[in-house]
């Protein structure tokens, strides 16, 4: 099973309707960790890195990470704005590569 980790843009209600094993960053004690580092750690234990960051993809260099971002669009990072997301976001997890960016939206 895949395992997900949330970012801390994103409501900890999300995880209970994906398909992977999903925790959120606040969860799993790395609230407030810079996203370089953030990614790296989650790079050695996660496969995927969910968030609504668009800057993500600019600040950072994803290609050498072990580890798949799935970055979400969605009018806010209200869960009923990110639940018609959730069969695409499941879908992505099929998808996931390390150092692959998933892009999903509406």
């Amino acid at each position: 099973m895949t395992k997900a980790l949330l970012d801390e843009n994103l409501p900890r209600k999300l995880k209970w309707s994906l398909t992977a094993d999903a925790v959120t960053v606040p969860e799993h004690g790395w609230a407030g960790v810079k996203n370089g580092q953030l990614l790296k750690l989650a790079a050695q234990e996660f496969d995927v890195f969910l968030t609504m960051d668009n800057g993500i993809k600019h600040q950072q260099n994803i290609s050498g990470l072990d580890l798949c971002i799935v970055l979400l669009s969605a009018p806010s990072n209200d869960i009923d704005d990110l639940l018609p997301l959730v069969p695409s976001i499941n879908r992505s997890f099929q998808d996931a590569r390390p150092g692959k960016l998933i892009h999903v939206d509406v």
